[in-house]
């Protein structure tokens, strides 16, 4: 009876989990919806924010090109870079920090001298015990990350790029392609592509072309959204940093939860036949000890 009472308490434990990995992965589908919604608005406003810099570039003449120290590296080159990693606080998320960390090493091993910016735990304690150094650590950006958090940020990495300390500011984070698609990614957050005409300003510019009156000049409307445009960029790769971890969390445990269903079938499989056993033997004991007297 002794190894029917240890797979009785196995079987107790591994119900335990289960309750408690299906609650954290009720808990991540709530708040991956809630993410994804936020995500959702603030890429509409993003999109609409790169139009409006696609029209303005189109009117600042035939070739489009403007002037703006967002948009060029400090020359001569200074050979430094500054990379954001945004990690999470937390584990039990599949391979999202994983692949995220594995992405950052490769970039930091270069030729050029290498600025690491973290937010979340996971990547401080990664680079940590890489003896990789941190040269800051964003404790203050939380799970659900704020626009003022994150403008701040923007604000001065657009500071230190115009002061000509960095050649560029890239930030790697996991982007939400789709529901079933999450993968590390590198975006150039500084300098700025040079902002083009949109294909479907192209196709309009075949036939008829609108002109536009702007007050004030094209110019100075471009040196207003530029630095919004880093500040949107930067806050929607917070979004979807947020949007894929909290998936892959439910993924995760979705998985973890079914297999501890397995297990305890498993396990009362086993206990059954443990208890099936030990009966069988007890009879064989008192029918032993019945031909015995008799």
């Amino acid at each position: 009876m002794a190894g029917t009472r240890d797979i009785k308490g196995r079987i107790k434990a591994v119900g335990n989990i289960e309750r408690i990995t299906r609650t954290m992965q009720l808990i991540a589908t709530a708040r991956f919806q809630s993410m994804q919604k936020r995500a959702t608005e603030a890429q509409a406003y993003t999109q609409r924010i790169s139009e409006m810099v696609s029209e303005l570039a189109a009117n600042l003449g035939e070739t489009g090109e403007v002037s703006n120290p967002l948009l060029s590296a400090p020359k001569p080159a200074v050979g430094r870079h500054l990379i954001l990693v945004i990690s999470s606080n937390r584990g039990l998320c599949g391979g999202y920090n994983a692949n995220l960390l594995r992405t950052a090493k490769k970039q930091i091993k270069g030729g050029d001298t290498i600025d690491l910016e973290v937010v979340g735990k996971k990547a401080s304690g990664f680079f940590k015990f890489a003896q990789i150094p941190v040269d800051a650590f964003h404790s203050h950006i939380t799970d659900k990350p704020e626009y003022t958090d994150v403008e701040r940020l923007a604000e001065n990495y657009m500071q230190m790029f115009t002061d000509g300390k960095y050649d560029s500011v890239k930030v790697i984070y996991t982007a939400f392609v789709s529901m079933s698609r999450q993968e590390p990614k590198v975006l150039q957050l500084l300098p700025l592509e040079p902002p083009v005409a949109a294909e479907g300003d192209k196709a309009k510019s075949e036939g008829p072309m609108t002109v536009y009156d702007f007050s004030p000049e094209p110019e100075e409307l471009l040196g207003e959204l530029l630095p919004i445009t880093v500040k949107t960029n930067l806050f929607q790769c917070f979004n979807e940093a947020t949007v894929s971890e909290q998936l892959m969390r439910m993924v995760a445990m979705k998985a973890a939860t079914d297999a501890a269903g397995k297990m305890q079938k498993a396990l009362k499989r086993k206990f059954n036949r443990a208890r099936q056993a030990s009966i069988t033997t007890e009879l064989s004991e008192i029918i032993a000890g019945a031909a015995a007297l008799s």
